[in-house]
């Protein structure tokens, strides 16, 4: 429950924001399929949230107690519990921004993942509740990816969750219909501007680029950016994103029939 009142928190914010600031003026803040995605909002923000999360917190803790004592280096002292709330802090973020980067590394180039992964990037006109449209299959995938190796480092639950508030506020950011430039750190912290160019539906620069959540360094490192600075994409989806029903309950379904009609 305390999460989805931060949720609640960051979303009233870019709400204003995208009012007061607008990078695309045009576009309202009653865009289509904006229900939907307040839909999608509800049920992975707070509903399945809920229950995957405590789903992970019982896996987490059964890591944390049974597993990470059984390796090499889990002495008293070498505990991340043992630092600083700041130093698990950073640890956290920078570990599990580098596997969630991974992850979406992952869901763009399996094509079984793709096809869930699809209904995030079906979405024609971006704003900061673009950042929860997606299928509820990726905190699977993501979750269980990503918290199970977090768990064995033996850290305090409360950064943890604040790493968990700060990657949702800046995904909110990444998605906003905002107008902020913050210049050099665009080498290390994503922005509107750069993800946006994420979801292009052309090929420019590759089809799949830019996919960093909070940091863009891993995209810079890997050399998977693409950021033409003067301009923005024609069009955001992805090649073929006709396919893509309009409701959320057929979204849900779209990737099992896509696959079924395939076979």
């Amino acid at each position: 429950m305390i999460y989805w009142h931060w949720l609640l928190a960051v979303s009233l914010f870019f709400v204003v924001l995208e009012r007061l600031l607008p990078e695309r003026p045009r576009q309202g803040p009653l865009r289509r399929q904006l229900l939907n995605d307040l839909g999608y909002l509800a049920f992975n923000g707070h509903f399945y949230a809920l229950l995957a999360g405590g789903i992970t917190g019982a896996v987490a803790l059964f890591t944390r107690e049974h597993l990470t004592p059984l390796l090499p280096f889990a002495t008293e002292g070498t505990h991340l519990a043992s630092l600083p709330f700041a130093a698990q802090f950073a640890i956290y973020l920078v570990l599990s921004d580098f596997l969630q980067w991974c992850v979406h590394v992952t869901l763009h180039r399996v094509p079984f993942l793709w096809n869930f992964h699809k209904v995030h990037h079906s979405i024609h006109e971006m704003d900061w509740a673009g950042n929860f449209r997606f299928h509820w299959m990726e905190l699977v995938v993501y979750r269980s990816l990503l918290y199970v190796p977090l768990a064995l480092l033996g850290g305090d639950g409360e950064p943890l969750f604040w790493v968990a508030v700060f990657a949702t506020f800046w995904g909110h950011f990444n998605h906003a219909n905002v107008r902020l430039d913050i210049g050099p750190l665009g080498y290390i912290f994503n922005s509107p501007r750069m993800h946006l160019w994420h979801h292009d539906a052309s090929d420019e620069g590759g089809v799949a680029k830019n996919y960093g959540i909070v940091l863009s360094v891993w995209d810079w490192l890997f050399r998977t950016a693409f950021w033409p600075r003067d301009r923005a994409p024609e069009r955001v989806g992805y090649p073929g994103d006709g396919e893509m029903p309009s409701d959320l309950p057929r979204q849900f379904l779209f990737p099992l029939l896509k696959r079924r009609a395939s076979e």
